[in-house]
């Protein structure tokens, strides 16, 4: 009787061991070929890594430079304040970010599509981790810092990708004007 119960937990073990390995693998095999640049699966969570493409967006700005800091508050009423901000091309800012709100958000700059597929992936993986320059996580009640330079002229999107918030309006823009010519 007790070699029995035995043998029953050891196969209920070796059960549940190969169902883990094999969802993990599964899923896994289902995301090889759909992966998104900056991110990568690890068991069932996937996270950032990797910085944003400096040659659409800019880069991650170096704290002796900045020029300006612009406080940005995010609230629970899914909205940026401000919504729009002005930078010139070349200027490296710092974006004091706020979380009034008692829900979790973030401030990630991008472009439309990059933000959007970003999106995407985080209605699937909603516990995706972020570690990219290009954007910040907080807590409800915390504060921290972004550190951006903008290196080409445009327009210069940013948005909260946690599920629902993007849906919900909780975008932004940097308008980024160009340098002037230089004269000799």
């Amino acid at each position: 009787m007790n070699k029995r119960i035995t043998l029953a937990i050891a196969i209920s073990a070796a059960l549940c061991g190969a169902l883990s390995t094999a969802s993990a693998a599964g899923m896994a095999e289902m995301h090889k070929g759909h992966e998104m640049p900056g991110h990568q699966m690890d068991g069932m969570k996937m996270e950032h890594a990797g910085k944003a493409d400096d040659s659409s967006i800019g880069q991650a700005g170096d704290a002796a430079k900045v020029s300006r800091t612009f406080r940005i508050v995010m609230g629970d009423d899914m909205r940026f304040t401000p919504s729009t901000i002005k930078v010139r091309q070349g200027e490296t800012v710092r974006f004091d970010i706020i979380n009034q709100g008692k829900l979790k958000h973030e401030m990630v700059l991008g472009t439309p599509q990059e933000l959007k597929a970003h999106y995407a992936a985080m209605l699937k993986y909603p516990d995706m981790e972020h570690a990219d320059d290009n954007q910040l996580t907080l807590a409800g009640g915390k504060q921290g810092e972004l550190i951006w330079q903008f290196s080409r002229d445009g327009v210069i999107d940013f948005a909260c990708l946690q599920p629902g918030h993007y849906d919900a309006g909780m975008k932004g823009s940097v308008s980024v004007t160009a340098a002037p010519a230089h004269r000799h």
